[in-house]
């Protein structure tokens, strides 16, 4: 169970701009994470359309942030990250597959895939979220920066799934190969 103790410079949240706030902060988190994430992921590929895909979203994710950070310029608040304990939990589990992973190539980038459409599937229900809370608010500002945000994860997710069935076909190919060649 998590205590408030733990969390020092987090208020108790009693209004639904507070919520909001809090909100905007975990996705702030999750977005820094994941870029980091994403960075490490990048030089782990080796299949140029993967590599092409997860270098352009890094570029958006540097954006992301760029507008989350102007969320909290708009409510005039200072950026303040706020533990995204999901964001650490896929990420953790993306590392320890590409650890188990490491020996082949191929079975590794289908893992980055999946990986990146479960980071990409997270971020796209907490967008969908803020952007009622900030209707909800009349924040129309604010709700243009995190449609861009939106639009751009509903995008890679998007590209995602188009490539994951060309690398699984890749892995099926040079599966049989190696059968073949071990027989």
């Amino acid at each position: 169970m998590v205590q408030l103790t733990e969390r020092p410079g987090i208020k108790k949240i009693a209004n639904s701009q507070d919520k909001f706030i809090y909100e905007v902060g975990v996705m702030y988190d999750a977005e820094n994470r994941f870029l980091e994430a994403q960075q490490m992921i990048w030089q782990c590929c080796q299949n140029n359309h993967l590599k092409s895909l997860v270098e352009t979203h890094i570029s958006e994710t540097e954006q992301q942030i760029s507008n989350l950070e102007q969320v909290f310029d708009i409510l005039g608040q200072p950026p303040q990250r706020i533990n995204c304990e999901a964001a650490a939990g896929v990420i953790s589990d993306g590392q320890k597959f590409m650890l188990l992973a490491a020996e082949s190539q191929k079975i590794l980038e289908q893992g980055i895939v999946g990986g990146q459409l479960a980071v990409e599937h997270l971020e796209i229900a907490c967008y969908r979220c803020l952007i009622k809370g900030a209707e909800q608010m009349g924040q129309n500002q604010v709700v243009q920066l995190l449609q861009q945000n939106l639009q751009q994860e509903e995008q890679t997710a998007q590209k995602l799934e188009q490539l994951l069935p060309q690398l699984l076909q890749e892995t099926k190919s040079g599966d049989g190969k190696t059968t073949a060649k071990s027989r």
